[in-house]
């Protein structure tokens, strides 16, 4: 009866929330309501297919290169099972949060639910400042990662400017996301975003086939642990990006219903990133070690240009998921969160841009940079920190009789349950953090000693 009466709880209140938007929607432009304000199943998997798989996927082969191609493989279907399923247990921890609060009278409508605040509620302040501490730290360098992205892509379209200053030019860019005012307004980017990088993922593919493979290609990865283990940790970060899995939950209509979403979105990704992983792999073989971004080895055409064209628009996109949340964290800081002035909170946002622009030039390692931020930091944010959290909240019998959403049966129950918990948190804790953490940090430090800080041209060809 207990499990019953908050189902009731939540399901009347998302109704209500869903009610009441439509009537509000009803008085604006369709268009508005098509391109501008989503919250829809549909809008929650795109949000998290299209977050999952930005400049990752240009980064996928040179992990192939370091693991080998069995290795690569494995690790893609490993740890997008593992992301999906710690997905899974935060979108359960924020629906018992968001109960609980709501059956103290509380309302979120003009306040947006974070993942420290679903831990704070749920655990303590403790748990909250670690929350917070991992999860704005990783959402800060995975903005930082997207603009060192943006500059390196541009550059194989036009390298009259080096890359640090393209970075410049896209710092600027970027810094427009602070007039999107939350995840509801991405529905139309969302989509479009993973047009692109699909179109991209299968010219990555059908071109590295088309061009066949060099002369004398070998294949001889997995030779040294630490390149392993380095590629083993950019494929964690790749399937950690449900960091704002709160954030798009609390932009659904009925956030009850994502469970399985990020499972579902996972899938379609593995369809993108393994085929033109291997492709490239299997095309150019040892010569992505020395080339982290693979747009650099295949010819120019005007499909290579499209596709670097289309990566851009996504990075620019997948910038604003990464740094929305930080936005939000930032107008608490500061008391403007609630107020219902864009142009107020655009303005107030800006100051957050400041030191992902500056990390961006002194740090512009495209490809090792994601290694080091996969085992430091994705290690805990999305996997060890959501897991532990899940079974101290889920400890006493009373947590576990009335929890809001029930552990799927076909898993063995609650028993099956923390069963996985503790394998995640064990296997990250020692593979991605441990020996992730060893030897990303020293290819880090490697591309520091050879390229050195605020480099200006990161693995640019020198020019004659």
């Amino acid at each position: 009866m207990a499990s019953e009466k908050v189902e009731t709880v939540v399901a009347g209140n998302y109704v209500e929330m869903e009610r009441e938007e439509g009537d509000s929607m009803s008085a604006k432009s369709k268009l508005s309501k098509i391109f501008w304000h989503g919250g829809s199943v549909y809008d929650a998997w795109f949000s998290c297919a299209s977050n999952q798989v930005a400049q990752v996927l240009l980064t996928l082969p040179y992990s192939f290169s370091q693991l080998g191609m069995l290795s690569g493989i494995l690790f893609q279907l490993f740890y997008g099972l593992m992301g999906s399923w710690t997905a899974y247990l935060i979108s359960v921890l924020y629906v018992e949060y968001r109960t609980r609060k709501e059956r103290e009278k509380v309302d979120f409508r003009n306040h947006v639910i974070q993942w420290f605040e679903v831990l704070d509620g749920l655990l303590g302040k403790h748990w909250r400042n670690v929350g917070l501490l991992f999860n704005c730290t990783f959402l800060l360098f995975g903005s930082v990662i997207q603009l060192i992205a943006c500059a390196s892509n541009i550059y194989y379209i036009n390298d009259n400017l080096d890359k640090r200053t393209w970075t410049y030019i896209f710092g600027a860019c970027c810094a427009t996301t602070v007039f999107i005012p939350s995840f509801h307004n991405y529905r139309i980017w969302s989509f479009l975003g993973l047009m692109m990088t699909s179109y991209t993922a299968w010219y990555l593919t059908i071109a590295s086939l088309i061009h066949g493979q060099i002369e004398g290609v070998k294949h001889s990865g997995p030779t040294k642990m630490v390149l392993y283990f380095t590629g083993a940790t950019n494929i964690l970060y790749t399937f950690g990006g449900h960091a704002v899995t709160v954030e798009i939950m609390h932009a659904m209509w009925k956030p009850q219903k994502f469970k399985m979403i990020y499972l579902i979105a996972t899938l379609y990704v593995l369809t993108l990133t393994l085929p033109s992983a291997s492709a490239v792999y299997w095309a150019f073989g040892d010569l992505l070690l020395t080339h982290s971004n693979a747009l650099s080895l295949l010819p120019r055409t005007g499909f290579r240009d499209t596709a670097v064209i289309l990566m851009l628009i996504h990075q620019f996109i997948t910038f604003g998921f990464a740094c929305t949340p930080l936005y939000f964290v930032w107008e608490k800081f500061i008391g403007v969160h609630e107020t219902k002035s864009v142009c107020r909170r655009a303005l107030a946002r800006l100051p957050v841009v400041i030191p992902i622009w500056f990390l961006a030039i002194v740090f512009p390692f495209f490809g090792p940079i994601n290694s080091t931020v996969g085992s430091l930091l994705v290690s805990f944010t999305v996997y060890i920190i959501p897991s532990l959290a899940h079974m101290i909240t889920f400890a006493p019998a009373a947590a576990r009789e009335n929890a809001v959403e029930r552990p799927p049966s076909f898993l063995g129950g609650w028993a099956g349950t923390y069963s996985m918990n503790i394998f995640v948190v064990v296997w990250v804790l020692i593979v991605g953090f441990g020996f992730g953490g060893w030897a990303s940090m020293l290819n880090f430090i490697q591309q520091i000693d050879t390229f050195g800080l605020f480099t200006k041209c990161y693995q640019c060809p020198h020019k004659a």
